[in-house]
């Protein structure tokens, strides 16, 4: 055990390095101060007495924004719309050629170009949102009689304070966005939006804890089953994570003065779940805009289409076996898809046939592509159904613990339900920061640091 964590000495021992984690830190304090600021405006009193009443929907999204909509605050949106944002791009780059040979031609102008259009998209995306979650909340509250948690409207008395709210949630997004990328840039490089996502999904944890304890009849045995499933979800995320299947590639000879080396043997490592979880926050990302645009027309004239609208936003807002369906099938479709895309876009089969590289029994160049791509979508379906079952495991959980009579109260059924996902992405930027680490304390010439095994 000493010798795993020896590297730990070093973190401090390396200036550079110690001044990387002291601003990633205050860096992720600022932004836990700034998420608790709330818009302005605000009717607290209605927001709590709905956040206490509602379903699952708004536990997850409270879960993933890192406890911001209970607050609804100014980072009440977090950094997902530029998430969003990135995702459409690297969709749409394999399917505009121009968009493709751009990349290809020159990776890192094409990187450039892709940084700048998505910070441009992300702001329609974050004011898309900001419209949408508004609606949606003022939808319900309403609903419920509590009047409206924020007064919103395009008329001649609101329309100022309205824009207001607006430009105040998106510069929210943007300010959260800019402190992801001081991150990056000034703390642990390259894990900015991921310790962002992380810092809020685990200031939330203490919370669910001390909510399960306030069931005074099964109140521990909830928070050891919560902590079984811990247990059991991070090892079962490393796992995956860790799975790899590895392609046998014959690397052609070097010349060395007049002689002729043999062929190197070397593998080609391809990851059980390439997607990581993209799927997870894209699929729920998705599923929030049935309840968005129901809410839009709840209150229609129509009572057909507001009846209908009203079931709609029901379905995808208060969580159920439709939802959670709906939820696995999109994250098992999206994992495919996504890792389809990734995959392509590294073109394998290119790279190796300029190497001089061939698989054993297989033609160079697109042959070669066809068959890594038939092998990536064959190891791709354990770790989709993987990401689906993670997804959903907190509704299955709930389910099996009612019917021992255990849980059913409305804090412990949404704990249950968003733990699973919420622990995928933490032990996913874990696991990427120790990796991070290691790497700058290698950089540093600490050879003997072993952070992560």
């Amino acid at each position: 055990m000493k010798n795993a964590f020896s590297g730990w000495r070093y973190l401090w021992t390396s200036q550079d390095i110690r001044r990387k984690l002291l601003i990633t830190l205050v860096l992720l304090v600022i932004f836990r101060l700034a998420a608790n600021v709330p818009v302005p405006g605000i009717n607290g009193a209605a927001l709590k007495t709905l956040l206490s009443s509602s379903g699952s929907f708004f536990a997850f999204l409270d879960l993933l924004s890192g406890g911001t909509i209970s607050h609804f605050s100014l980072l009440a949106m977090g950094v997902y719309p530029y998430i969003t944002a990135q995702i459409i791009l690297q969709l749409l780059t394999p399917i505009f050629p121009a968009l493709q040979r751009k990349m290809e031609e020159d990776p890192r102008e094409g990187r450039k170009w892709q940084e700048k259009w998505t910070y441009y998209l992300a702001i329609p995306m974050a004011l898309l949102s900001a419209l949408g979650q508004i609606n949606l909340f003022n939808s319900y509250s309403n609903q419920a009689g509590l009047g409206p948690i924020v007064p919103f409207g395009f008329t001649s008395t609101l329309w100022i304070s309205s824009l207001t709210l607006l430009l105040t949630m998106v510069g929210g997004t943007m300010f959260a966005i800019w402190l992801g990328e001081l991150i990056s840039e000034y703390g642990i490089r390259g894990q900015g939006l991921s310790l962002i996502i992380f810092a809020g999904i685990v200031a939330r944890m203490p919370a669910s804890f001390v909510s399960l304890l306030a069931d005074k009849q099964h109140g521990w045995i909830l928070v050891i089953s919560m902590v079984l499933v811990i247990v059991a979800v991070i090892y079962a995320i490393v796992y995956v994570q860790q799975g790899r299947r590895y392609v046998p590639v014959m690397y052609p000879g070097r010349r060395v003065g007049s002689r002729m080396s043999m062929p190197v043997k070397g593998t080609l490592p391809l990851m059980v779940n390439l997607a990581g979880m993209i799927p997870l926050i894209f699929a729920s990302a998705i599923l929030q805009f049935p309840a968005i645009i129901a809410s839009y027309f709840v209150n229609n004239a129509n009572a057909a289409v507001a009846s209908f609208a009203k079931s709609t936003q029901s379905v995808f807002s208060n969580g159920g076996g439709i939802y959670y369906l709906l939820y696995f099938l999109m994250v098992v479709s999206f994992t495919f898809f996504y890792t389809d895309v990734m995959f392509s876009q590294q073109n394998y089969g290119e790279n190796l046939k300029k190497a001089g590289a061939q698989i054993p029994g297989v033609n160079r160049g697109a042959p070669t592509q066809k068959y890594l791509t038939k092998v990536q979508r064959r190891i791709t379906l354990p770790g989709a159904l993987f990401l689906g079952v993670v997804a959903v495991l907190g509704y299955i959980i709930n389910v099996i613990l009612q019917l021992f009579g255990i849980g059913g109260t409305t804090s412990s059924s949404t704990i249950f339900l968003v733990s699973a996902a919420g622990l995928l992405i933490v032990v996913g930027v874990v696991r990427d920061t120790f990796l991070n680490i290691d790497a700058e304390l290698k950089l540093h010439g600490y050879d003997d640091a072993r952070l992560v095994k």
